[in-house]
């Protein structure tokens, strides 16, 4: 009989967010699977667990997923887990969980942290509706042609990057939005310098740039219904 595999949500910065379900599964698999074996190391030592370990990323994607599900085929417990926040979620694990789904493998997911969720709820916009456009080209023309798309987006969206095209992105949000949108920085959430800063793309480009800023953070931009219905219709 199949084992099950198990889709662990792990912190996004702060240890004390680690569940303790998260903490169950990951003492009882007999497989721990990680993106990258610095983080999942640095994890499974900070809570003095010692367990079998195999990476999963996107350099080793089929591979990787092919022994996982032997591993699986066998009856084993695996427990999936991202560097930080859900796995699966603009993380690797996409071919393994569609895999294992084609073969019957039991799939648990394992809530916890979230970068997502707290950047909407802190930014004060509408999140009835919104748009998880997620990462945008890191290529700077096609990057700027992707923002005007989203200029005639109606509803809040949602982007991510990495920590060092914080202020590139910024710049460009700023060259195309300019002073038409409220927008939310959401950032290094969890982590003792957690800020959120809200203003225009260009008050918010002057303002990072001015800090140097580099973290892990999330922007969400206000919906266009905002701009044209105006600020009695919050």
């Amino acid at each position: 009989m199949p084992g099950t595999l198990y889709l662990v949500a792990t912190p996004i910065g702060n240890f004390e967010d680690m569940t303790l379900r998260a903490l169950d599964v990951l003492r009882t698999a007999d497989l721990v699977v990680y993106e990258e074996r610095r983080e999942g190391e640095r994890l499974l030592r900070h809570f003095q667990i010692q367990k079998p370990v195999e990476t999963l990323n996107e350099h080793n994607e089929a591979a990787a997923s092919f022994n996982i599900l032997r591993h699986l085929k066998e009856g084993k417990t695996i427990a999936l887990v991202s560097d930080c926040g859900t796995p699966v979620f603009s993380d690797p694990g996409q071919l393994l969980v569609r895999k294992a789904i084609e073969q019957k493998v039991k799939i648990v997911p394992v809530p916890g942290a979230s970068s997502l969720m707290p950047a909407l709820t802190v930014s004060g916009f509408s999140i009835d509706q919104f748009l998880f456009y997620g990462w945008l080209s890191p290529k700077k023309e096609r990057r700027r042609a992707e923002l005007r798309q989203l200029m005639n987006e109606r509803r809040t969206i949602v982007l991510m990057d990495t920590p060092y095209r914080l202020i590139p992105l910024m710049r460009d949000l700023a060259e195309t939005f300019g002073s038409t949108r409220n927008i939310c920085v959401a950032y290094n959430l969890t982590m003792p310098d957690e800020q959120m800063f809200h203003g225009s793309a260009e008050q918010l480009h002057k303002e990072l740039s001015a800090r140097e800023l580099k973290g892990e953070f999330v922007v969400v931009i206000e919906s266009r219904a905002r701009e044209k219905n105006g600020a009695s219709r919050r």
